[in-house]
């Protein structure tokens, strides 16, 4: 069982920044890749990036490559997502995920664990 808990989101400017922060409880965190995914009023949840297992691996959807960083610090189980150039666009409620494997998926239905989510409102 793993519990996973966000935090770090907020209200921010048009090309502003954030850093969001997902703390997992448990042993095993090392033994899950990582995601974050978004979903915005009346829209499906959407992948945003992926980490593999001891960060060996990163993915990024093509609509944040370059202004966001995934990272994971093991030792602290906690994974981070770095946002930068903030658009309006960016705006919705963000989850982390947790897989039990290897290799991470742009797919909802694939991650085992999820957190409650928060909230990314980007003003223009």
């Amino acid at each position: 069982q793993v519990q996973l808990v966000e935090s770090g989101g907020g209200l921010v400017q048009a090309g502003g920044s954030l850093r969001l922060s997902c703390a997992a409880s448990g042993r095993t965190f090392s033994t899950y890749s990582m995601g974050w995914f978004r979903q915005a009023p009346g829209k499906e949840r959407e992948f945003v990036s992926g980490i593999k297992r001891s960060g060996a691996g990163t993915y990024y959807a093509d609509s944040v490559k370059g202004r966001f960083t995934i990272s994971r610090d093991d030792a602290k189980n906690t994974v981070y997502l770095h946002m930068n150039s903030l658009k309006p666009e960016d705006t919705a409620v963000y989850y982390c995920a947790a897989r039990y494997s290897y290799y991470i998926s742009y797919q909802v239905r694939d991650y085992d664990y999820w957190g409650q989510g928060t909230q990314v409102t980007v003003s223009s």
